[in-house]
């Protein structure tokens, strides 16, 4: 069985990505109370430490894999390609202390769609710098998770690092996936009853004035300029302004919190936001893992989450090439 540790753990969703795929989770680590406390809920048996990843040491750690989804942030300008030694105080610099000392054969990176432009590019061409120096053939690609019978339509960057030791290190490839599509129908099927938030008054009754899988357009125009305000008049589609979901499509990208104005997620058929099971079956938790916390919290542990079939097939495809290459 092959083994991973995670970093930047979150309410443990690439993790048990990974244990689906048949990994055996040495550690998790995450530095927000209510992250681990849910962690501990689910997997008591695993390895869950609470602490910033820059600040512990991993070389008694020995896994085939460290997966972990950093912030992403700004580097200095200074030096065209910046190593190891340059970027410190940075999240990154963890992930990649992690990497350097452990020394696992693979590793997975996931970040937002948007790294691959942010800062003009720099960012991820510093990423893809620090972690070839470390050893590593590393490439990344942005999949969807739509293609992994997620019902959520979220665009992740996601980096693998292959050890360049290892027979045909630039022959692993990125999980396909399929094109048969989950909607929300699918997965809303018997879902259990759970906490959720609720409109006011005033936004429920603009809400109700919206029909299944339509947004703000479908308002009256001084309606929507009166509910909008500044938002009516600013350029770009603004889909997710009163947004209902449709029961025959997957859902748009899932945020930290279902009733922000911009990215509205309100139920099919019902007017109010999508409950925390709603939510954590959008992103492919099962029923019986369960979140810890405020209903607040518990809503931006499942937004901040890497869905869990995503996960899975990350991990299948690893398995696949590690098996390939029989390494013991």
């Amino acid at each position: 069985m092959y083994k991973t540790v995670e970093l930047f753990a979150g309410a443990g969703g690439m993790a048990l990505g990974f244990e689906q795929a048949g990994f055996e989770v040495e550690l998790v680590v995450d530095n927000e109370v209510n992250c681990i406390n849910t962690l501990l809920k689910n997997r008591p048996n695993w390895n869950i430490i609470k602490s910033n990843v820059e600040d512990l040491t991993y070389n008694q750690f020995n896994v085939d894999v460290v997966t972990g989804g950093f912030p992403c942030q700004a580097f200095s300008h200074a030096g065209n390609r910046l190593g190891f030694d340059d970027i410190r105080g940075t999240a990154f610099f963890g992930f990649a202390k992690a990497i350097k000392e452990i020394q696992p054969k693979v590793f997975v990176g996931e970040n937002v769609r948007g790294l691959a432009t942010h800062d003009k590019g720099y960012t991820l061409e510093t990423i893809v710098s620090v972690l070839g120096k470390l050893g590593y053939n590393v490439k990344y690609q942005v999949l969807n998770s739509v293609r992994y019978d997620v019902p959520q339509k979220r665009e992740r960057t996601i980096i693998i690092g292959i050890r360049n030791d290892l027979p045909n290190p630039e022959s692993y490839e990125f999980p396909k996936g399929s094109d048969r599509i989950v909607t929300l129908r699918e997965a809303f099927k018997n879902v259990p009853h759970s906490k959720g938030s609720t409109y006011s008054e005033a936004r429920y009754k603009i809400l109700d004035q919206v029909p299944e899988g339509k947004n703000w357009r479908s308002l009256d125009i001084e309606v929507a300029k009166e509910y909008m305000m500044k938002t009516y008049y600013q350029q770009g589609g603004r889909v997710g302004v009163a947004k209902r979901l449709s029961r025959d499509e997957p859902a748009p990208t899932i945020m930290c919190s279902p009733i922000g104005k911009v990215t509205e997620r309100c139920h099919p058929t019902e007017t109010r936001p999508l409950t925390i099971r709603e939510s954590a079956r959008i992103q492919t938790f099962p029923d019986r893992w369960e979140f810890t916390g405020s209903v607040e919290n518990q809503y931006k542990q499942i937004g901040n989450a890497v869905p869990v079939r995503m996960a899975r097939a990350i991990g299948q495809s690893i398995v696949t090439f590690l098996d390939g290459i029989r390494i013991d």
